[in-house]
């Protein structure tokens, strides 16, 4: 279950709030007795580079001017 805490509670400790959400702990901030935020870990993994190596291709035409007609669907300014 989730702690609740006031936002002034939450501004006061924020530095100990955050480090019980990287415990793990979800942590909910209230407004006047409402809840308005909610306060978790990270638990994505980190970022690998080279992941999507050889299943993105970038087509020769790429750089190439774009044609006419994409222009007259926006207005001019």
């Amino acid at each position: 279950m989730a702690d609740m805490v006031n936002m002034h509670e939450a501004k006061t400790h924020l530095s100990e709030l955050v480090a019980r959400a990287a415990a793990g702990e979800d942590i909910i901030i209230a407004r006047d007795g409402k809840p308005a935020a909610k306060l978790v870990p990270i638990t994505d993994a980190p970022r690998q580079p080279g992941f999507f190596k050889g299943r993105i291709v970038v087509q020769p035409s790429f750089d190439d001017p774009l044609p006419e007609e994409w222009f007259a669907k926006w207005p001019k300014q």
